[in-house]
């Protein structure tokens, strides 16, 4: 059974006023310490820092059962939450401040050259993402993967959306940060690669330019990781609940696992080009559950339900054989009955009409779900 990850990154704000706060690197030594007392090293504690001192990011450990992933999911959440207590912090699991804030970039010649290179596209950059990174056999098998996934990747930015505020006003999306993100110039849908040869001679192109530093600022929306033998699913928002990138996860799961069997069935990829794709990606960044989506089969509009339900459908088989499709049954119809994080802020701003007050209780909700 094909292993998966998920990497959060959560936002660092102030425990009273819901502000965002530069203590990452108070948390980090925190979490060092904590580590050296159990007998461990830093790495052990399986926290880093990101690109803003008002980010942390956390990675799991490869499983292949959803309720483990649930569980160190929540016990990530819940040090992460300790260590920045000490610091009179909170961590939040929204993708965008709700509060306006002024980001500053970590220490280090990576953000210091991202900085210089690319000013205010990195100074404003203060969004936080889920990346689930689902095993694959070789790099051959991964980029038949990254082609066969491309149309169904709008519809899991459209779940997880969970960023409808920026800089204290309503942005009328679900998932501004998909928006924030897409600035970089090398995030986004891409073209069918057709074999690993063309999947690394295109990234090294990319490199070569100079425009990119390295390898590891290819931002697609999915790629092969650098690091592990993995596809990297990068569309999601981070959830206000630990139960839905579980749900993520899973789905991401069974759309590798589908999308390998296509191509090992001799399936080609769907010819769906990279210009409606990227509308594809807009429209979901643009509604989350609350309005319309593109069919990921027609690129036609559908409302979010139809479009959920394609992808449920397309992947059911693999959900079952991995024993997840209960899990799905009982969270999804949850999820487009109650809300993603987006529905879930802006039904808090309309109860207390006070941003701070979203802030301080999506941060709670972080550690309580």
């Amino acid at each position: 059974m094909r292993s998966v990850g998920v990497e959060e990154e959560l936002l660092l704000v102030d425990a009273c006023s819901g502000a965002p706060v530069a203590v990452s690197a108070s948390i980090l030594a925190a979490a060092d310490r904590h580590a050296g007392r159990a007998g461990g090293t830093a790495s052990d504690h399986g926290f880093e820092a990101e690109l803003q001192k008002e980010q942390l990011e956390f990675a799991t450990e490869p499983a292949t059962e959803m309720g483990r992933l649930l569980e160190e999911i929540r016990r990530r959440r819940a040090e992460a939450a300790r260590h920045a207590g000490a610091v009179d912090a909170v961590v939040a699991a929204l993708a965008t401040s709700p509060l306006p804030a002024e980001p500053s970039l970590n220490a280090g010649s990576r953000y210091r050259w991202m900085g210089e290179q690319f000013g205010i596209t990195a100074q404003e950059q203060l969004t936080c993402g889920c990346h689930v990174h689902v095993s694959v056999d070789s790099d051959e098998e991964g980029v038949a993967v990254l082609d066969r996934v491309r149309p169904w990747l709008p519809v899991l930015t459209a779940m997880s959306a969970n960023s409808p505020f920026w800089q204290g006003q309503d942005t009328e999306y679900g998932s501004y940060r998909s928006r924030v993100w897409n600035r970089w110039p090398s995030a986004g849908p891409v073209d069918v690669f057709g074999s690993a040869d063309r999947y690394h001679e295109q990234v090294a192109a990319m490199v070569k330019t100079g425009v990119l530093r390295d390898e590891g600022m290819i931002y697609f929306d999915a790629r092969l990781s650098a690091a592990y033998p993995t596809v990297e699913i990068r569309v999601a928002d981070v959830c206000l609940d630990a139960t839905t990138p579980v749900l993520i996860a899973a789905l991401a799961r069974a759309l590798v696992e589908t999308s390998a069997r296509a191509w090992q069935d001799g399936t080609p990829p769907p010819r769906i080009g990279t210009g409606l794709l990227r509308l594809a990606s807009w429209r979901a960044g643009r509604s989350g559950l609350d309005g319309p989506l593109l069919h990921p089969c027609t690129m036609t509009e559908t409302s979010a339900d139809d479009a959920v339900h394609a992808l449920y459908r397309h992947v059911r088989e693999a959900l079952i054989e991995h024993g997840d499709d209960d899990l799905v049954r009982e969270t999804l119809p949850r999820l487009l009955r109650e809300g993603n994080g987006a529905r879930a802020q802006r039904r808090l701003f309309d109860e207390t009409k006070d941003l701070a007050q979203v802030v301080t209780r999506c941060a709670e909700r972080t550690t309580h779900s």
